[in-house]
C-alpha cells in the first residue's frame, strides 16, 4: 500500500487490475474502507480523503459536491484511473451519482452504502447547525457531534454488541478539523439531487433497516429510478454501513461485482 498526494488529496494505493474508486461520507476517511478490503482482492483499491476530511486539507475554494466531483475527475485522469467501480458511502453516494452522469467514461459501476439523493429541508438545516457548532466550539465541537452521530446514526444491535464499531465511528468524526467538517456540512446542506435516472452503470444499493439517511422506502424508490439496480436492506444496522456490518458490506460486494465481470 501507498499514501500518496495528488491534487493536494492524500490517498491510499494499493493492489493492480480494475481500478475500484473508494468515496468517503461526511466526517469519514479512506479508513471507511478498511473492513471491506477483502471484497477487493484483484483490483487496484484508490481510497480518497476528500478535500478538507481527515488527512486532506481544505482547498482554495469553497467546498461544494460540484467540487468534491470535479476534483475526483481530475484525480482519476491523473491515475489513468478510467471505467472504475465507485463505491460511496453516505454524502460519498450523491458525489459518486453526480460522478457517475457528469463523467461517465469514468465510472463503470456504482456501490451506495446509505445512498441518498440529497437531504430533506430539516436535514439541510441540521446540517448547518453543525457547521455552526464546529466553527463556534472548534475541537470541543466536533467531539459533540460525533457523540450524538454514534447515539443517533448507529443501530440499537452495534452500540449492544459492536463496542469497536462505535468507537470507529467516533474516531471517524472526531479526527475532522473543525473548518473543514464545517465546510463538508455546508457542502451536504446545499447537495442537488442527480437526475439518477441517467445512471446507466450496474449499481448497488445497501442500506440498514435503522438508517435514519439512507431509509429503507427512500433508498428502495431510488433503485426503482435506475435501471437494473439492486437493493439491499440489512438487519439491525444504522447508517455506517462497513463499519456496522462488514462481513455483509463485503460479500454484497464480492456478489456484485461476480455478477458485473
Amino acid at each position: 500500500m501507498a499514501t500518496t498526494q495528488v491534487q493536494g488529496l492524500f490517498i491510499e494505493v494499493e493492489g493492480d487490475g480494475t481500478p475500484v474508486v473508494c468515496i468517503h461520507g461526511l466526517g469519514g476517511s479512506s479508513n471507511n474502507w478498511t473492513p471491506v478490503m477483502a471484497a477487493f482482492e484483484g483490483r487496484r483499491v484508490i481510497r480518497i480523503d476528500l478535500p478538507g476530511s481527515a488527512r486532506s486539507p481544505l482547498p482554495s475554494q469553497k467546498l461544494s459536491i460540484d467540487v468534491y466531483v470535479d476534483v475526483i475527475a481530475s484525480v482519476l485522469v491523473e491515475l489513468k484511473a478510467e471505467q472504475s467501480d465507485v463505491v460511496a458511502h453516505s454524502m460519498g453516494t450523491v458525489v459518486a451519482q453526480h460522478l457517475a452522469i457528469r463523467h461517465p467514461r469514468l465510472v463503470k459501476s456504482l456501490a451506495l452504502f446509505g445512498p441518498l439523493l440529497a437531504p430533506p429541508d430539516a436535514g439541510r438545516d441540521g446540517m448547518r447547525q453543525r457547521a455552526a457548532l464546529a466553527r463556534e466550539k472548534g475541537i470541543a465541537g466536533v467531539q459533540d457531534i460525533a457523540d450524538a452521530i454514534v447515539k443517533g446514526a448507529t443501530s440499537d444491535e452495534t452500540k449492544v454488541r459492536r463496542p469497536v464499531s462505535v468507537a470507529l465511528v467516533r474516531e471517524s468524526v472526531m479526527r475532522q478539523s473543525p473548518e473543514g467538517y464545517a465546510q463538508s456540512c455546508e457542502a451536504l446542506a446545499g447537495a442537488q439531487a442527480a437526475e439518477v435516472e441517467q445512471i446507466k452503470v450496474p449499481t448497488l444499493l445497501v442500506t440498514g433497516d435503522q438508517d435514519g439517511v439512507g431509509k429503507p422506502d427512500a433508498v428502495k424508490a431510488m433503485g426503482d429510478r435506475i435501471a437494473g439496480s439492486k437493493v439491499v436492506v440489512f438487519s439491525g444496522c444504522g447508517h455506517w454501513t462497513t463499519f456496522e456490518k462488514p462481513q455483509e458490506s463485503a460479500a454484497e460486494l464480492k456478489s456484485f461485482y461476480n455478477a458485473n465481470r
